[in-house]
């Protein structure tokens, strides 16, 4: 039998999940936008279409996950963190390889 605790940390738990998948898509599609954005000649499209639809699915997703409770909501944005963090040595990760594969292709 679950009790009141066990189901509270079952609850933030899974709102902290929610918050790392939340961030990671959000800072991932922010990425995107800014890479399409500066390569296209509508980049005030892709700038404005990107933040409307980032924010609106992030307060959606934020509000569906905290349920009304603050405990959940607090959870949720540390994960929304956590996610950032993990996008940006991602991209970091994978720019440093793109670089080390660009200056190998150019040796003699």
């Amino acid at each position: 039998m679950i009790t009141s605790l066990g189901a509270d940390l079952i609850g933030l738990s899974l709102a902290l999940v929610a918050g790392i998948i939340l961030g990671c898509v959000f800072f991932y599609s922010l990425w995107f936008t800014v890479q399409k954005g500066l390569q296209s000649h509508y980049a005030a499209l892709w700038f404005l279409g990107g933040v409307i639809v980032r924010m609106s699915v992030a307060v959606l997703v934020f509000y569906w996950v905290s349920s009304g409770d603050v405990g959940r909501m607090v959870s949720c944005l540390v994960g929304f963190i956590l996610g950032r963090l993990l996008v940006t040595k991602y991209l970091a990760m994978r720019e440093k390889t793109a670089q080390l594969k660009g200056g190998l292709s150019n040796a003699p």
